[in-house]
């Protein structure tokens, strides 16, 4: 939006309940608050959205009927109404992860069901080519959910000279090369703890740190990143949730401040952010606060663009979650809490 005070966003939800499809909203920094709750987009299952840096295309996961795939859309940046360009799809259930490179060139899915990446080449008018490439990924871990790969989550490094994918259902993070055909080749892999379920992955702005959040064991993992040949090490492995706390819980989404300082992880279950402190140096974690999302499974949250707020999602009670952000201290205060989206499970914000 032309003016910085107020900030639009999207949600991407699951439509089997009363959820329409894509939902857009207004953050007004103003008055602090949400407002203009709104259908963009009516479609089934988009579950997980990625907004083009130039803010004129929404690549989203789709469903219809038996096939599953992408779908792109133009935005009005005004309205937020989007607008269909195309979709591709494929038989079988839709991904549950979409990425777009900087350069507006390259879309990467991530099939949980197939636990496979896909890529997808851009035309200029921001409408989707065919897949180009597909990587089938294989393995298991010991968790019973871990009976074959899902893979979670494929992006750029921030260098984009590689694709990284987080293979929750093997316990990997595989690291790809993609050539100008949209093709992908293996270039490296990493191991985790067996069992951990390593889900999404953020990296630190000095591109020598990445951060995987990990779903069965609800941790936060600190890997040394080499561009050299896309390799990684782990350092670090830091629990988020409290030691006493016994209940079923399933680490959600992992996102890191601008400058590099904090790191925010979401805890179904235990239905928190934890907010941890970044060493400059190091990398290192260290563990600031528990937060409520007041509500029912935070399934992921986004940090405005002026990254004094943040905006989470609680997929099972329906409510995104409005709060301020100290950005000395990292800490967060609830100020909203009763913005109705029928579940929501991805936040985005339009770029500034």
């Amino acid at each position: 939006m032309s003016n910085n005070k107020k900030f639009l966003g999207y949600v991407g939800t699951y439509t089997k309940g009363e959820s329409k499809g894509i939902y857009s909203f207004s953050l007004d920094t103003d008055s602090e608050t949400i407002t203009n709750v709104k259908v963009a987009a009516e479609l089934d299952n988009p579950t997980y959205l990625a907004v083009s840096q130039d803010n004129q295309f929404v690549y989203s996961v789709i469903k219809e009927g038996d096939l599953g795939g992408v779908a792109s859309y133009s935005v009005n940046n005004q309205t937020g109404e989007l607008t269909a360009l195309n979709s591709q799809l494929a038989e079988g259930a839709p991904p549950c992860h979409v990425s777009v490179g900087r350069g507006n060139h390259n879309v990467f899915t991530s099939n949980y069901h197939k636990g496979s990446v896909e890529s997808f080449l851009i035309n200029k008018d921001g409408s989707l080519n065919p897949v180009s490439s597909t990587v089938k990924h294989e393995g298991s871990g010991p968790d019973p959910r871990q009976e074959k790969p899902h893979t979670h989550y494929a992006a750029f490094t921030p260098d984009e000279k590689y694709v990284t994918a987080v293979e929750l259902g093997a316990d990997k993070l595989f690291t790809y090369t993609v050539n100008a055909n949209g093709e992908l080749h293996e270039v490296n892999r990493l191991d985790f703890k067996p069992g951990s379920g390593p889900r999404h992955l953020v990296f630190h702005p000095n591109n020598l740190f990445a951060y995987i959040m990990t779903e069965f064991s609800s941790e936060v993992v600190l890997l040394r990143y080499n561009s050299d040949n896309g390799s990684f090490e782990i350092l670090q492995t830091i629990s988020t949730i409290p030691s006493d706390f016994s209940e079923n819980n399933q680490g959600s989404a992992i996102h890191i401040s601008s400058d590099g300082k904090f790191i925010y992880a979401g805890n179904r279950g235990h239905n928190s952010i934890t907010v941890f402190n970044v060493h400059q140096e190091s990398g290192e974690l260290t563990f600031i606060e528990h937060t409520s999302t007041e509500g029912n499974w935070p399934r992921d949250f986004a940090l405005d663009p002026s990254e004094n707020y943040l905006v989470a999602s609680n997929q099972e009670s329906s409510n995104l979650v409005l709060f301020k952000r100290d950005t000395s201290s990292g800490k967060l205060s609830l100020l909203q809490s009763d913005i109705t989206v029928p579940d929501p499970v991805c936040v985005k914000f339009l770029n500034v």
